[in-house]
């Protein structure tokens, strides 16, 4: 069983000074941490890489040059035999279980961010599309949010969706 930790849109240090405590303690625990984007500060990637077993991260909108040239538009990895897809936009709530299965074909779960906004579908083709909603910036949600689950034997579990 493999822990995972996925945050994103975390805008640092714009949306806050630093992660919250909990995150920062979920991602200790997590043997996998996935971050979908907007960071906006290079430290905070440098401290989330020291203090992580495996970091997954992606570049979002509000990524500058230096950030986009440390990590990749879109993330392909393989954990506990689940195929997890990363990155940050994926456009407009409606049609997006579309659009998803048809650019994400080979994927089982697809973490992304960019609305501040948890979710948490299935596609029509199966691809389980998860947004942590962001762990710094609650916008119009009522809380900030994180999401933690577990990979094994290719099936993922346990997703729970954490209030701040």
């Amino acid at each position: 069983m493999t822990s995972i930790l996925m945050i994103s849109d975390t805008h640092l240090p714009g949306r806050g000074r630093d992660l919250p405590p909990e995150v920062w303690q979920a991602a200790h625990d997590a043997e996998v941490v996935i971050h979908a984007g907007d960071w906006t500060e290079e430290s905070l990637v440098d401290r989330l890489e020291r203090r992580s077993r495996r970091l997954i991260a992606v570049w979002g909108n509000n990524d500058g040059p230096r950030l986009r040239a440390r990590m990749p538009e879109i993330a392909y990895e393989t954990i506990g035999g689940v195929r997890f897809a990363v990155t940050h936009e994926t456009g407009a709530s409606t049609g997006r279980e579309r659009r998803c299965d048809e650019r994400f074909p080979a994927a089982d779960v697809l973490v992304f961010g960019h609305s501040h906004i948890p979710w948490d579908t299935t596609t029509p083709g199966g691809l389980r599309l998860l947004n942590p909603g962001s762990p710094t910036d609650r916008r119009r949600q009522p809380f900030c949010t994180y999401l933690t689950a577990e990979a094994s034997d290719g099936a993922l579990s346990n997703v729970v969706l954490h209030n701040v």
